[in-house]
C-alpha cells in the first residue's frame, strides 16, 4: 500500500502569527518528527488569500488578514520547512478550507485503491476536517487517517468535535 501525508497548512499565521495559539505551537515537534519518518509521499497545502482577502466571503466572515500570498504569514513555519527541505513534496495552494484540487491530484497520480491517506496540520475544525471530509467522500474504500497530536483546533473544544466529526464520518483518528 502506497501512503500518503497530507500535511495541511502549517503555515507561521496559523502557528504563532496572526491566526495562531499554543496549541498550533505545541504541535509543531509532532508535525516535524511526522514528516522525518514517514515512509511514502508527502502533499503540503497552503491556504492562500489575495491583498484583498477582506473584500471575499471568508474575509467578511472572518474578518482577521492571513496567509496573503508571498507574505512571511504564508510561508510554512519554519521548522516544518527544514524537514520538509529534506523530502521530495507537492504543494497545492488552496483558496478556502477544502481544497478541491486535492483529490483530483490524488486520482491522477495515484490509484486510490492502493493508497493510505494521513492528514495532519492546521486547523483541526475548518482545514482538516473540511480535506479529510472531501477525501473520504472521493475515496470511499480508501482509508483516510488524521493523527490528532499533530492537530490543533482554534480551540481544544473545537479541535475534539472536529475529532468527533471525522469519527463519524469513518474516518480514522489516531493520537488521542
Amino acid at each position: 500500500m502506497k501512503k500518503l501525508l497530507i500535511v495541511v497548512d502549517m503555515q507561521k499565521d496559523f502557528v504563532d502569527g496572526a491566526l495562531g495559539s499554543e496549541e498550533a505551537v505545541a504541535i509543531v515537534d509532532n508535525v516535524v518528527k511526522k514528516i522525518e519518518n514517514f515512509d511514502g509521499d508527502i502533499i503540503v497545502t497552503y491556504d492562500t488569500h489575495p491583498e484583498n482577502y477582506m473584500q471575499t466571503q471568508e474575509g467578511k466572515n472572518l474578518p482577521v488578514p492571513h496567509c496573503i500570498k508571498g507574505t512571511d504569514g504564508w510561508k510554512l513555519d519554519k521548522k516544518v520547512q527544514t524537514a520538509l527541505d529534506k523530502r521530495a513534496y507537492k504543494t497545492i495552494e488552496k483558496p478556502t478550507f477544502g481544497s478541491t484540487e486535492l483529490p483530483l491530484y490524488i486520482r491522477e497520480n495515484y490509484n486510490p485503491d492502493e493508497i493510505e491517506i494521513e492528514l495532519i496540520g492546521l486547523c483541526t475544525d475548518i482545514c482538516v476536517v473540511s480535506n479529510a471530509l472531501l477525501l473520504k467522500a472521493n475515496f470511499l474504500e480508501t482509508e483516510v487517517s488524521v493523527d490528532a497530536d499533530c492537530c490543533a483546533g482554534v480551540t481544544p473544544e473545537s479541535h475534539n468535535a472536529a475529532l468527533t466529526t471525522m469519527k463519524m464520518c469513518q474516518v480514522e483518528v489516531t493520537g488521542e
